[in-house]
């Protein structure tokens, strides 16, 4: 029987292990979603409303399956939308394959309709394997490569097929001079540093008196080995966000995040800190690590690039983060002397108080750190959070309390709005069994992600349960960047860039057939999130919040405080809530008083 290139593609990618592809279809690919209909029970296609809602989508089954995420798109305006979900997917270092494809390969150079020049176009963010299939014979090697690149570095690889090529009869390459025969199958080496350089990183570990770790993505297949380095070296644990759910949140000397949306504890660690072991992060803010020369440094990454990157370090192993703290450990001492670990988890004991205090001080309507705080406290086992970036992100950051078995995930290294619901619907699809919530701003939600809820109604009765739900918090403002312009610029808001319409988003829920629950009142929160929780439906969940509750950095510099002084004095539209909102919050964690005072 003849099969197509398209057919031979689907079969392939299937002897890959590939089992689910997000896209949108097109004419430019329409013999592929061709094959895929002739195959049944192969591949699941998920039809998304949007190709870069697609490319997160990908970009999320990797980093919840630790498999290869597949996106499709035809060719124009399909491929060239693919590009900031595969860019959040280089950023964090994740293996995604695109598919798109092109005009005819004799229409090619002549300025045709949806001709774009897609080997240009994906160059950067698939830079590590980008190609255009001319011939039949080529489309194997360059599908293995394809795959094989972006599983085995770890990168977006992008292969770009003519519509004309994926209806000939497909042909395997011929047995002569010029043609190239790849095979399936990649088998993931064991990467370990050599035994005098592990000997040299134990040595600077064990001279440290005062032992910080910090934990990104790259450590969260090595939790068990994470623990147990810590506990020998008497170390505080602060996480980057990818790497938030490395540790659960209630061991005494997890500190949590870093950074920007991080704690206090975690500044403070790195403001005493002797020694720095640093672990599968490439989180990109050196101000909030040590001050150069005051820590001696450790660096484990699989990626050589990644290494003495933020901060200098004496030495630097390449390999993976559970094989080479598997190695390291019986050459670690373990530390009589428990004072700075004990020291850590008193910071993380005072904070947690500060931060219960903070979240349950009244706003208007709603404290946006009251609806995560009282998420936490309900989250059931085996959760899966996503997050969007924006305000909501300090939230997530500091108030959700990870515990063991539960995973999360946000757009780390781009950062980009738009990735909290897409990556919501990925990992109810990787793991329908799991309860999985998505924290969004209302800026997310109408720039792309409320046309997503679309593609939950289409589908979520195929999880076999309905356990999906979207947080929406509206203040009716971008506020994190208003908070940037004040705190960073010294700016009042500029409300012409910064207000956003008021919109009923949970009855547009209720419109597609989900659930909506609307709450604008602080002693509804945690009824509401129990009533979320307990759907069988998936609920979108909207809180009316409050935009000037200040998303507080862990410390607050000089600079900053004149900054936000300047932008008082200057006029701010919001000026009363700021001063009245900014003063609880200093002050609901060092006065006594009752909640919510």
């Amino acid at each position: 029987m003849t099969i197509t290139v398209g057919d031979f593609l689907i079969e392939r990618l299937t002897q890959w292990g590939v089992t689910r592809i997000f896209g949108y279809p097109g004419d430019g690919i329409n013999g592929v979603f061709g094959a895929m209909r002739r195959a049944p029970g192969k591949i699941e296609f998920v039809q998304c409303r949007h190709e870069e809602m697609a490319a997160f989508m990908a970009s999320a089954h990797a980093k919840f399956t630790g498999e290869l995420g597949v996106c499709i798109a035809t060719s124009g305006p399909g491929a060239s939308h693919l590009l900031t979900g595969l860019y959040d997917a280089r950023m964090d270092h994740m293996p995604v394959l695109a598919i798109a494809g092109q005009q005819a390969r004799t229409a090619i150079g002549g300025h045709y309709q949806q001709e774009l020049d897609l080997l240009s176009m994906f160059k950067d963010v698939s830079g590590a394997f980008v190609q255009q299939a001319s011939e039949v014979s080529q489309v194997r090697h360059l599908l293995d490569r394809a795959v094989r690149i972006a599983i085995g570095e770890r990168r977006v690889t992008t292969l770009i097929l003519p519509n004309d090529l994926q209806d000939l009869p497909y042909e395997e390459p011929a047995r002569a001079h010029g043609t190239v025969h790849s095979g399936v199958g990649y088998s993931r080496p064991k990467t370990v540093p050599y035994e005098h350089d592990l000997e040299r990183a134990a040595q600077v570990l064990n001279e440290g008196k005062r032992v910080a770790i910090l934990v990104g993505a790259g450590a969260l297949g090595a939790s068990e080995q994470v623990r147990a380095i810590a506990e020998k070296l008497g170390a505080g644990v602060a996480k980057a966000l990818l790497g938030k759910a490395v540790l659960p949140d209630d061991l005494p000397w997890v500190t949590g995040s870093i950074g920007l949306l991080g704690t206090e504890p975690s500044y403070q660690l790195m403001e005493e800190c002797d020694t720095l072991l640093m672990i599968g992060s490439g989180f990109p803010y050196a101000e909030f690590l040590p001050k150069e020369g005051q820590a001696r440094g450790v660096q484990i990454d699989i990626s050589p690039g990644m290494l003495s990157l933020r901060y200098p370090m004496e030495v630097c192993l390449a390999g993976d983060a559970a094989d080479t703290l598997s190695a390291l450990l019986p050459l670690i001492e373990r530390k009589a002397e428990r004072k700075w670990q004990q020291k850590v988890e008193r910071w993380h004991a005072a904070w947690d108080k500060k931060l219960n205090k903070r979240a349950l001080t009244s706003a208007d309507p709603i404290n946006p750190q009251r609806v995560v705080h009282e998420l936490s406290a309900q989250l059931p086992d085996a959760s899966i959070i996503t997050s969007d970036s924006g305000s909501c992100a300090n939230w997530f950051a500091r108030d959700l309390k990870i515990r063991e078995g539960m995973m999360c995930s946000l757009s780390g290294g781009l950062a980009s709005m738009g990735a909290a619901v897409p990556y919501a619907i990925a990992a109810k699809f990787a793991h329908p069994e799991r309860p999985v919530i998505a924290l969004v701003g209302d800026g997310a939600m109408q720039m792309n992600n409320l046309a997503e809820l679309i593609t939950v109604a289409k589908y979520w009765q195929r999880w076999g349960n309905g356990r999906w739900i979207c947080a929406v918090f509206n203040n009716e403002d971008l506020n994190q960047v208003t908070w940037e312009q004040r705190v960073m610029e010294g700016d009042p808001k500029f409300s012409a860039s910064q207000d956003i319409p008021d919109v009923p988003y949970h009855l547009f829920a209720i419109s597609i057939g989900l659930k909506g629950i609307f709450v604008d009142r602080e002693e509804d929160v945690a009824a509401a999130w129990e009533k979320a929780l307990a759907s069988d439906v998936p609920v979108l969940i909207e809180f009316k919040t409050d935009p000037n509750v200040a998303p507080l950095p862990p410390h607050i510099k000089l600079e900053q405080a004149k900054k936000l002084t300047s932008t008082l004095l200057k006029g701010d539209p919001n000026e009363a809530g700021i001063i009245k909102q900014t003063a609880k919050q200093l002050l609901s964690s060092v006065l006594p008083g009752k909640k919510g005072d």
